[in-house]
Protein backbone atom coordinates (compact mmCIF):
# COMPACT_ATOMS: atom_id res chain seq x y z
CA UNK A 1 0.00 0.00 0.00
CA UNK A 2 2.96 2.19 -0.55
CA UNK A 3 0.88 4.67 -3.12
CA UNK A 4 -1.53 5.30 -0.08
CA UNK A 5 0.74 6.52 2.93
CA UNK A 6 -0.61 7.97 6.23
CA UNK A 7 -0.70 11.55 5.82
CA UNK A 8 -1.39 13.90 8.75
CA UNK A 9 -4.94 15.77 9.00
CA UNK A 10 -4.76 19.83 7.84
CA UNK A 11 -4.30 22.34 10.51
CA UNK A 12 -7.31 24.38 11.07
CA UNK A 13 -8.24 26.38 8.84
CA UNK A 14 -8.26 27.75 5.69
CA UNK A 15 -9.24 25.37 3.65
CA UNK A 16 -12.50 23.89 2.77
CA UNK A 17 -12.92 19.92 4.60
CA UNK A 18 -13.79 18.04 1.16
CA UNK A 19 -15.86 14.72 1.32
CA UNK A 20 -15.99 12.01 -0.99
CA UNK A 21 -19.16 9.87 -1.89
CA UNK A 22 -18.99 6.96 -3.96
CA UNK A 23 -22.38 5.96 -5.63
CA UNK A 24 -22.87 2.70 -7.81
CA UNK A 25 -24.59 -0.48 -7.81
CA UNK A 26 -20.88 -3.21 -7.03
CA UNK A 27 -22.28 -5.75 -8.86
CA UNK A 28 -21.74 -7.89 -12.01
CA UNK A 29 -22.34 -10.96 -13.76
CA UNK A 30 -19.93 -13.47 -13.81
CA UNK A 31 -17.47 -12.35 -16.54
CA UNK A 32 -18.99 -8.54 -16.42
CA UNK A 33 -15.90 -6.14 -16.44
CA UNK A 34 -16.78 -2.48 -16.88
CA UNK A 35 -17.86 -0.39 -13.17
CA UNK A 36 -19.15 2.61 -13.10
CA UNK A 37 -19.26 4.82 -10.23
CA UNK A 38 -21.09 8.64 -9.51
CA UNK A 39 -18.55 10.33 -7.11
CA UNK A 40 -19.49 13.28 -5.46
CA UNK A 41 -17.00 15.67 -4.10
CA UNK A 42 -18.21 18.39 -1.64
CA UNK A 43 -16.37 21.03 0.06
CA UNK A 44 -17.53 22.53 3.05
CA UNK A 45 -16.53 26.31 3.92
CA UNK A 46 -17.30 29.46 2.79
CA UNK A 47 -20.26 30.55 0.74
CA UNK A 48 -22.41 28.15 -0.96
CA UNK A 49 -21.15 27.91 -4.53
CA UNK A 50 -17.85 29.22 -4.25
CA UNK A 51 -19.25 32.99 -3.62
CA UNK A 52 -19.22 35.37 -1.41
CA UNK A 53 -21.76 37.73 -1.32
CA UNK A 54 -21.77 41.35 -0.93
CA UNK A 55 -18.61 43.88 -1.63
CA UNK A 56 -15.43 41.83 -0.98
CA UNK A 57 -13.52 44.63 0.24
CA UNK A 58 -15.55 44.33 3.53
CA UNK A 59 -16.21 40.93 3.90
CA UNK A 60 -14.79 40.07 7.53
CA UNK A 61 -11.96 37.84 7.10
CA UNK A 62 -8.15 38.15 5.22
CA UNK A 63 -9.13 35.04 2.77
CA UNK A 64 -6.94 32.85 0.90
CA UNK A 65 -4.33 34.58 -1.19
CA UNK A 66 -5.32 35.58 -4.77
CA UNK A 67 -4.54 37.16 -8.12
CA UNK A 68 -6.75 37.82 -11.01
CA UNK A 69 -5.76 39.25 -14.48
CA UNK A 70 -8.62 40.96 -16.37
CA UNK A 71 -8.39 40.33 -20.35
CA UNK A 72 -10.27 42.77 -22.54
CA UNK A 73 -10.90 42.65 -26.14
CA UNK A 74 -9.85 45.73 -27.65
CA UNK A 75 -10.06 44.71 -31.24
CA UNK A 76 -11.69 47.26 -34.00
CA UNK A 77 -15.30 44.93 -34.23
CA UNK A 78 -15.88 46.00 -30.05
CA UNK A 79 -16.39 49.65 -31.43
CA UNK A 80 -19.63 47.91 -33.24
CA UNK A 81 -21.65 49.26 -31.91
CA UNK A 82 -19.26 51.99 -29.38
CA UNK A 83 -21.74 51.23 -26.52
CA UNK A 84 -19.95 47.57 -26.19
CA UNK A 85 -16.49 49.30 -26.01
CA UNK A 86 -18.15 51.41 -22.92
CA UNK A 87 -19.93 48.39 -21.54
CA UNK A 88 -16.37 46.60 -21.58
CA UNK A 89 -15.29 49.22 -19.75
CA UNK A 90 -17.74 49.40 -16.74
CA UNK A 91 -18.21 45.61 -16.54
CA UNK A 92 -14.51 45.64 -16.10
CA UNK A 93 -14.65 48.83 -13.56
CA UNK A 94 -17.48 46.79 -11.73
CA UNK A 95 -15.23 43.80 -11.46
CA UNK A 96 -12.24 45.56 -10.12
CA UNK A 97 -14.97 46.91 -7.38
CA UNK A 98 -15.34 43.06 -6.47
CA UNK A 99 -12.28 42.17 -5.43
CA UNK A 100 -11.39 41.68 -1.67
CA UNK A 101 -8.46 43.98 -0.17
CA UNK A 102 -5.42 42.60 -0.40
CA UNK A 103 -5.90 40.78 -3.88
CA UNK A 104 -3.32 40.96 -6.56
CA UNK A 105 -4.82 42.40 -9.91
CA UNK A 106 -4.40 43.81 -13.39
CA UNK A 107 -5.91 44.57 -16.83
CA UNK A 108 -4.90 43.89 -19.99
CA UNK A 109 -6.39 45.30 -23.12
CA UNK A 110 -6.20 42.66 -25.89
CA UNK A 111 -6.06 43.16 -30.24
CA UNK A 112 -3.30 40.82 -31.93
CA UNK A 113 -0.98 42.21 -28.92
CA UNK A 114 -1.75 41.87 -25.44
CA UNK A 115 -0.91 45.48 -23.50
CA UNK A 116 -0.92 45.71 -19.67
CA UNK A 117 -3.02 48.86 -19.33
CA UNK A 118 -3.06 48.32 -15.50
CA UNK A 119 -0.76 48.92 -13.10
CA UNK A 120 2.22 48.12 -15.97
CA UNK A 121 5.26 47.49 -15.88
CA UNK A 122 4.76 43.92 -15.57
CA UNK A 123 3.68 44.34 -11.82
CA UNK A 124 -0.12 43.29 -10.64
CA UNK A 125 -1.48 46.23 -8.12
CA UNK A 126 -2.67 44.94 -4.73
CA UNK A 127 -6.53 45.71 -4.04
CA UNK A 128 -6.99 48.95 -2.39
CA UNK A 129 -9.13 52.17 -2.60
CA UNK A 130 -6.05 53.89 -4.25
CA UNK A 131 -5.66 51.04 -6.56
CA UNK A 132 -9.16 50.39 -7.44
CA UNK A 133 -9.62 54.45 -7.97
CA UNK A 134 -6.51 54.25 -10.51
CA UNK A 135 -7.34 50.85 -12.14
CA UNK A 136 -10.83 52.57 -12.94
CA UNK A 137 -8.76 55.64 -14.30
CA UNK A 138 -7.19 53.53 -16.26
CA UNK A 139 -9.79 51.91 -17.92
CA UNK A 140 -10.16 54.99 -20.34
CA UNK A 141 -7.11 54.02 -22.52
CA UNK A 142 -9.66 51.24 -23.52
CA UNK A 143 -9.98 51.91 -26.81
CA UNK A 144 -11.03 49.69 -29.67
CA UNK A 145 -9.00 49.33 -32.67
CA UNK A 146 -6.33 46.39 -34.15
CA UNK A 147 -6.79 42.39 -34.54
CA UNK A 148 -7.57 38.99 -32.23
CA UNK A 149 -4.72 37.10 -30.89
CA UNK A 150 -6.12 35.26 -27.51
CA UNK A 151 -3.52 33.22 -27.18
CA UNK A 152 -0.90 36.35 -26.96
CA UNK A 153 -3.44 37.64 -23.82
CA UNK A 154 -3.72 34.46 -22.12
CA UNK A 155 0.48 34.52 -22.12
CA UNK A 156 0.76 37.93 -21.07
CA UNK A 157 -1.59 37.26 -18.43
CA UNK A 158 0.30 33.46 -17.21
CA UNK A 159 3.22 36.12 -17.18
CA UNK A 160 1.67 38.12 -14.39
CA UNK A 161 0.33 35.54 -12.20
CA UNK A 162 3.53 33.40 -12.15
CA UNK A 163 5.56 35.70 -11.11
CA UNK A 164 3.00 36.04 -7.48
CA UNK A 165 3.00 33.26 -5.11
CA UNK A 166 -0.91 33.59 -4.73
CA UNK A 167 -2.86 30.68 -3.64
CA UNK A 168 -5.86 31.31 -5.97
CA UNK A 169 -4.77 31.96 -9.27
CA UNK A 170 -7.75 33.58 -11.93
CA UNK A 171 -8.07 35.10 -15.40
CA UNK A 172 -11.40 36.61 -16.98
CA UNK A 173 -11.47 36.73 -20.68
CA UNK A 174 -13.62 38.41 -22.93
CA UNK A 175 -14.16 39.02 -26.54
CA UNK A 176 -16.55 39.65 -29.00
CA UNK A 177 -14.69 38.40 -32.17
CA UNK A 178 -12.98 35.25 -33.52
CA UNK A 179 -9.25 34.34 -33.52
CA UNK A 180 -8.48 35.39 -36.51
CA UNK A 181 -4.70 36.87 -35.87
CA UNK A 182 -2.97 33.93 -34.57
CA UNK A 183 -3.34 29.90 -36.00
CA UNK A 184 -5.48 27.44 -34.34
CA UNK A 185 -2.21 25.88 -33.68
CA UNK A 186 -0.79 28.67 -32.13
CA UNK A 187 -4.12 29.26 -29.32
CA UNK A 188 -3.93 25.96 -28.58
CA UNK A 189 0.31 26.11 -28.07
CA UNK A 190 -0.77 29.14 -25.40
CA UNK A 191 -3.46 27.02 -23.78
CA UNK A 192 -1.57 24.00 -23.48
CA UNK A 193 1.49 26.68 -21.69
CA UNK A 194 -0.70 27.84 -19.23
CA UNK A 195 -2.92 24.72 -18.41
CA UNK A 196 -2.62 24.42 -14.78
CA UNK A 197 -1.35 27.48 -14.18
CA UNK A 198 -4.23 29.26 -14.01
CA UNK A 199 -7.90 28.72 -14.10
CA UNK A 200 -9.86 31.43 -16.95
CA UNK A 201 -13.49 32.00 -17.22
CA UNK A 202 -14.30 33.30 -21.20
CA UNK A 203 -17.05 34.85 -22.18
CA UNK A 204 -18.66 35.85 -25.65
CA UNK A 205 -20.14 39.64 -26.03
CA UNK A 206 -22.53 39.81 -28.81
CA UNK A 207 -22.77 37.16 -31.36
CA UNK A 208 -19.61 37.36 -33.71
CA UNK A 209 -16.88 35.39 -32.05
CA UNK A 210 -16.82 31.48 -32.42
CA UNK A 211 -18.30 29.46 -29.98
CA UNK A 212 -15.67 26.63 -30.12
CA UNK A 213 -12.91 29.03 -29.02
CA UNK A 214 -14.42 30.38 -26.00
CA UNK A 215 -15.79 27.13 -24.42
CA UNK A 216 -12.26 25.81 -25.50
CA UNK A 217 -10.36 28.51 -23.48
CA UNK A 218 -12.51 27.83 -20.18
CA UNK A 219 -12.24 23.73 -20.77
CA UNK A 220 -8.34 23.97 -21.03
CA UNK A 221 -7.90 26.30 -18.22
CA UNK A 222 -10.68 24.37 -15.71
CA UNK A 223 -13.28 27.92 -16.35
CA UNK A 224 -16.74 28.77 -17.30
CA UNK A 225 -17.92 29.74 -19.90
CA UNK A 226 -21.07 31.67 -21.52
CA UNK A 227 -23.05 34.19 -23.66
CA UNK A 228 -23.55 37.32 -22.65
CA UNK A 229 -25.71 38.71 -26.13
CA UNK A 230 -26.70 41.94 -25.03
CA UNK A 231 -23.32 43.47 -23.83
CA UNK A 232 -25.79 45.74 -21.64
CA UNK A 233 -25.45 42.94 -19.34
CA UNK A 234 -21.90 42.80 -19.18
CA UNK A 235 -21.46 44.55 -15.94
CA UNK A 236 -23.84 42.03 -13.76
CA UNK A 237 -21.70 39.11 -15.34
CA UNK A 238 -18.64 40.44 -14.75
CA UNK A 239 -19.75 40.92 -11.04
CA UNK A 240 -20.84 37.51 -10.43
CA UNK A 241 -18.01 36.31 -11.79
CA UNK A 242 -15.59 37.87 -9.74
CA UNK A 243 -17.85 37.04 -6.69
CA UNK A 244 -17.22 33.45 -7.56
CA UNK A 245 -13.61 34.24 -8.05
CA UNK A 246 -13.14 35.73 -4.42
CA UNK A 247 -15.00 32.62 -2.98
CA UNK A 248 -12.61 30.07 -4.25
CA UNK A 249 -10.24 28.96 -1.10
CA UNK A 250 -7.80 26.42 -2.48
CA UNK A 251 -6.56 25.83 -5.95
CA UNK A 252 -4.74 22.65 -7.67
CA UNK A 253 -7.33 20.49 -5.92
CA UNK A 254 -6.39 16.94 -7.84
CA UNK A 255 -8.65 13.81 -7.87
CA UNK A 256 -6.79 11.03 -7.41
CA UNK A 257 -7.43 6.79 -8.60
CA UNK A 258 -5.64 4.25 -7.48
CA UNK A 259 -6.33 0.82 -9.56
CA UNK A 260 -5.03 -2.87 -8.54
CA UNK A 261 -3.30 -4.79 -10.91
CA UNK A 262 -5.07 -6.00 -13.94
CA UNK A 263 -7.50 -2.52 -13.43
CA UNK A 264 -8.05 0.40 -16.04
CA UNK A 265 -9.49 3.38 -15.65
CA UNK A 266 -11.70 3.86 -18.97
CA UNK A 267 -12.89 7.53 -18.27
CA UNK A 268 -13.54 10.10 -15.76
CA UNK A 269 -15.67 13.63 -16.34
CA UNK A 270 -16.87 15.42 -14.54
CA UNK A 271 -20.59 15.30 -14.82
CA UNK A 272 -22.07 18.21 -12.66
CA UNK A 273 -22.45 20.99 -12.60
CA UNK A 274 -21.36 20.64 -16.50
CA UNK A 275 -19.76 17.74 -18.20
CA UNK A 276 -16.11 17.87 -18.94
CA UNK A 277 -13.69 15.08 -19.99
CA UNK A 278 -10.74 15.30 -17.76
CA UNK A 279 -9.27 11.77 -19.00
CA UNK A 280 -6.77 13.02 -21.17
CA UNK A 281 -5.53 15.15 -18.86
CA UNK A 282 -4.35 12.29 -16.03
CA UNK A 283 -0.34 12.65 -14.38
CA UNK A 284 0.65 9.47 -13.10
CA UNK A 285 1.74 9.88 -9.74
CA UNK A 286 3.07 6.13 -8.96
CA UNK A 287 2.97 2.35 -10.53
CA UNK A 288 -1.07 2.53 -10.23
CA UNK A 289 -2.30 5.86 -9.31
CA UNK A 290 -3.05 8.51 -11.49
CA UNK A 291 -4.10 12.72 -10.67
CA UNK A 292 -7.12 14.47 -12.87
CA UNK A 293 -7.01 18.53 -12.06
CA UNK A 294 -9.88 19.92 -11.07
CA UNK A 295 -9.15 23.54 -10.41
CA UNK A 296 -9.93 25.57 -7.39
CA UNK A 297 -12.76 25.03 -5.03
CA UNK A 298 -14.94 27.36 -2.40
CA UNK A 299 -17.82 25.51 -0.70
CA UNK A 300 -19.74 23.40 -3.48
CA UNK A 301 -20.38 20.12 -4.60
CA UNK A 302 -19.41 18.27 -7.93
CA UNK A 303 -19.92 15.05 -9.77
CA UNK A 304 -17.77 12.81 -11.81
CA UNK A 305 -18.57 9.87 -13.41
CA UNK A 306 -15.64 6.79 -13.20
CA UNK A 307 -15.55 3.52 -15.54
CA UNK A 308 -13.05 1.25 -14.46
CA UNK A 309 -12.71 -1.65 -16.82
CA UNK A 310 -11.64 -4.89 -14.41
CA UNK A 311 -10.06 -8.65 -15.19
CA UNK A 312 -13.09 -10.54 -15.25
CA UNK A 313 -13.88 -13.12 -12.45
CA UNK A 314 -16.14 -15.73 -11.08
CA UNK A 315 -19.54 -15.68 -9.36
CA UNK A 316 -18.71 -15.03 -5.31
CA UNK A 317 -15.35 -13.18 -6.01
CA UNK A 318 -15.07 -9.57 -4.76
CA UNK A 319 -12.23 -7.08 -5.83
CA UNK A 320 -11.46 -3.23 -5.54
CA UNK A 321 -11.54 -1.69 -8.41
CA UNK A 322 -10.65 1.72 -7.43
CA UNK A 323 -9.79 3.67 -4.47
CA UNK A 324 -10.31 7.66 -4.77
CA UNK A 325 -9.08 10.51 -2.87
CA UNK A 326 -8.41 13.94 -3.02
CA UNK A 327 -4.68 15.93 -3.22
CA UNK A 328 -5.30 19.25 -1.80
CA UNK A 329 -2.33 22.16 -0.92
CA UNK A 330 -1.64 22.44 2.65
CA UNK A 331 -2.74 25.61 4.20
CA UNK A 332 -1.09 28.37 3.63
CA UNK A 333 1.18 26.92 0.43
CA UNK A 334 1.16 28.30 -2.55
CA UNK A 335 1.74 25.69 -5.00
CA UNK A 336 3.69 26.81 -7.78
CA UNK A 337 2.04 27.26 -11.24
CA UNK A 338 2.00 23.83 -13.55
CA UNK A 339 3.18 21.94 -10.25
CA UNK A 340 2.75 17.88 -10.46
CA UNK A 341 0.67 16.16 -8.10
CA UNK A 342 2.85 14.22 -6.14
CA UNK A 343 4.64 17.42 -5.16
CA UNK A 344 5.45 19.10 -1.99
CA UNK A 345 2.97 21.30 -0.71
CA UNK A 346 -0.07 19.40 -1.46
CA UNK A 347 -1.21 15.91 0.76
CA UNK A 348 -3.68 13.54 0.42
CA UNK A 349 -6.81 14.65 2.16
CA UNK A 350 -7.27 11.67 4.76
CA UNK A 351 -11.18 12.80 5.21
CA UNK A 352 -11.88 12.66 1.82
CA UNK A 353 -11.74 9.26 0.45
CA UNK A 354 -14.19 7.00 -0.92
CA UNK A 355 -13.42 3.19 -2.31
CA UNK A 356 -15.81 1.80 -5.94
CA UNK A 357 -16.07 -2.08 -5.54
CA UNK A 358 -16.85 -4.91 -7.73
CA UNK A 359 -18.67 -7.91 -6.86
CA UNK A 360 -19.94 -10.90 -9.14
CA UNK A 361 -22.83 -12.75 -8.42
CA UNK A 362 -25.12 -14.90 -10.51
CA UNK A 363 -28.50 -12.82 -9.47
CA UNK A 364 -29.57 -10.87 -12.57
CA UNK A 365 -32.16 -9.14 -10.30
CA UNK A 366 -28.56 -7.46 -8.34
CA UNK A 367 -26.57 -7.19 -11.52
CA UNK A 368 -28.66 -6.03 -14.21
CA UNK A 369 -30.44 -2.38 -12.74
CA UNK A 370 -27.39 0.80 -13.44
CA UNK A 371 -27.50 3.06 -10.64
CA UNK A 372 -29.92 5.62 -10.60
CA UNK A 373 -27.02 8.64 -10.67
CA UNK A 374 -25.02 6.51 -13.03
CA UNK A 375 -28.48 6.54 -15.22
CA UNK A 376 -28.86 9.86 -15.12
CA UNK A 377 -25.32 11.40 -15.91
CA UNK A 378 -25.11 9.17 -18.89
CA UNK A 379 -27.88 10.86 -20.45
CA UNK A 380 -26.47 14.39 -19.20
CA UNK A 381 -23.49 13.51 -21.03
CA UNK A 382 -25.63 12.31 -23.98
CA UNK A 383 -28.10 15.21 -23.96
CA UNK A 384 -24.45 17.52 -24.59
CA UNK A 385 -23.02 15.51 -27.55
CA UNK A 386 -26.90 15.39 -28.66
CA UNK A 387 -27.41 19.11 -28.84
CA UNK A 388 -23.77 19.45 -30.50
CA UNK A 389 -24.47 17.26 -33.15
CA UNK A 390 -27.43 18.80 -33.92
CA UNK A 391 -26.30 22.16 -34.23
CA UNK A 392 -23.33 20.57 -36.66
CA UNK A 393 -25.65 19.00 -38.52
CA UNK A 394 -28.31 21.82 -38.88
CA UNK A 395 -25.07 24.09 -39.93
CA UNK A 396 -23.73 21.80 -42.29
CA UNK A 397 -27.80 21.91 -44.03
CA UNK A 398 -28.68 18.18 -43.01
CA UNK A 399 -32.16 18.51 -41.60
CA UNK A 400 -33.29 15.09 -41.16
CA UNK A 401 -30.16 14.67 -39.06
CA UNK A 402 -30.05 17.85 -37.00
CA UNK A 403 -33.97 16.77 -36.51
CA UNK A 404 -33.06 13.61 -34.65
CA UNK A 405 -30.08 14.60 -32.49
CA UNK A 406 -32.05 17.71 -31.66
CA UNK A 407 -35.26 15.58 -31.05
CA UNK A 408 -33.38 12.99 -29.13
CA UNK A 409 -31.90 16.28 -27.07
CA UNK A 410 -35.51 17.34 -26.27
CA UNK A 411 -36.22 13.67 -24.79
CA UNK A 412 -32.77 13.59 -22.47
CA UNK A 413 -33.63 17.29 -21.09
CA UNK A 414 -37.36 16.12 -20.26
CA UNK A 415 -36.60 13.25 -19.08
CA UNK A 416 -33.41 14.03 -16.85
CA UNK A 417 -35.66 17.54 -15.67
CA UNK A 418 -32.95 19.83 -17.27
CA UNK A 419 -35.93 22.57 -17.99
CA UNK A 420 -32.91 25.21 -19.24
CA UNK A 421 -31.33 23.23 -21.67
CA UNK A 422 -35.05 22.42 -22.83
CA UNK A 423 -35.97 26.04 -23.07
CA UNK A 424 -32.80 26.61 -25.19
CA UNK A 425 -33.80 23.67 -26.96
CA UNK A 426 -37.05 25.25 -27.63
CA UNK A 427 -36.20 28.17 -29.02
CA UNK A 428 -34.31 25.99 -32.06
CA UNK A 429 -36.86 23.28 -32.43
CA UNK A 430 -40.60 23.09 -32.29
CA UNK A 431 -41.28 20.37 -30.21
CA UNK A 432 -44.22 18.28 -30.84
CA UNK A 433 -43.91 15.21 -28.56
CA UNK A 434 -41.19 15.56 -25.35
CA UNK A 435 -41.50 12.39 -24.79
CA UNK A 436 -40.99 10.62 -27.91
CA UNK A 437 -38.46 13.50 -28.97
CA UNK A 438 -40.54 14.52 -31.87
CA UNK A 439 -39.74 17.71 -32.94
CA UNK A 440 -39.52 20.22 -36.50
CA UNK A 441 -36.91 22.41 -36.82
CA UNK A 442 -37.47 26.09 -36.63
CA UNK A 443 -37.53 27.84 -39.77
CA UNK A 444 -35.88 31.30 -38.65
CA UNK A 445 -33.33 30.84 -35.30
CA UNK A 446 -32.24 33.82 -33.62
CA UNK A 447 -28.43 34.00 -33.85
CA UNK A 448 -28.19 34.28 -30.48
CA UNK A 449 -30.17 31.70 -29.26
CA UNK A 450 -28.49 29.20 -31.43
CA UNK A 451 -24.90 30.49 -29.72
CA UNK A 452 -26.49 29.82 -26.20
CA UNK A 453 -28.00 26.50 -26.86
CA UNK A 454 -24.71 25.51 -28.14
CA UNK A 455 -22.28 27.69 -24.87
CA UNK A 456 -24.56 26.17 -22.32
CA UNK A 457 -24.97 22.69 -23.77
CA UNK A 458 -22.43 21.08 -21.16
CA UNK A 459 -24.31 22.52 -18.21
CA UNK A 460 -26.33 19.99 -16.31
CA UNK A 461 -28.34 19.28 -13.52
CA UNK A 462 -27.93 17.27 -10.60
CA UNK A 463 -29.89 13.80 -9.85
CA UNK A 464 -32.91 14.05 -8.54
CA UNK A 465 -33.09 12.60 -4.68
Amino acid sequence: MADFPDFPDFPEPNVPRFAVDVHQNAYLPEGGRVVDAIVTVTATGGAPGGAVPGPHRSAPGPGPSAAVVLMVDCSGSMDHPPAKMRNAREATAAAIDTLRDGVRFAVIGGTHVATQVYPGGGRLAVAGATTRAQAKLALRRLDAGGGTAIGTWLRLADRLLSASDAAIRHGILLTDGRNEHESPAALWASLEACAGRFTCDARGVGTDWDVKEVTGVASALLGTADIVADPARLAGDFTRMMETAMGKEVADVRLRLWTPAGATVAFVRQVAPAVEDLTGRRTGTGPRTGDYPTGSWGGESRDYHVRVEVPPAHIGQEMLAARVSLVVPRPGDAVPPGASGSGEGAVLDPGAQGLIRAVWTGDLAVSAPVDPRVAHYTGQAELTQAIRQGLELRKAGDIDGATARLGRAVQLAGASGNADTAKLLAKVVDVVDAATGTVRLKAKVAEADEMTLETRSTKTVRVKK
